[in-house]
């Protein structure tokens, strides 16, 4: 399959630029998917540290920061992605 017919573009140039970018977006969600899975890890062991001291398992105040700095970042969508990353870390309610 020719770069041109993989990308959808009809010109080469813009399709070697289109294959570019999606190399970077590729490059990018690779980041995203090593910091989540070590985010996830880290609010994991804060949970077991905090349960293990004779806390909570959850701090809602904690949990309502980082989805109004979610919010406030990325609109009504980073409430969700916020709720996504919370759940990484501490498994469902």
């Amino acid at each position: 399959m020719s770069v041109i017919a993989q990308t959808g573009a009809e010109a080469p140039e813009a399709a070697s630029e289109i294959t570019a970018m999606r190399e970077r977006i590729d490059a990018i969600d690779a980041a995203i998917i090593t910091l989540w899975r070590e985010r996830a890890a880290i609010s994991q062991r804060v949970g077991q540290t905090r349960v293990a001291s004779g806390g909570t398992r959850l701090v809602l105040s904690r949990e309502r920061e980082i989805m109004d700095r979610f919010r406030a970042e990325l609109g009504p969508d980073g409430t969700q992605l916020a709720l996504l990353i919370l759940r990484a870390g501490r498994g469902p309610l």
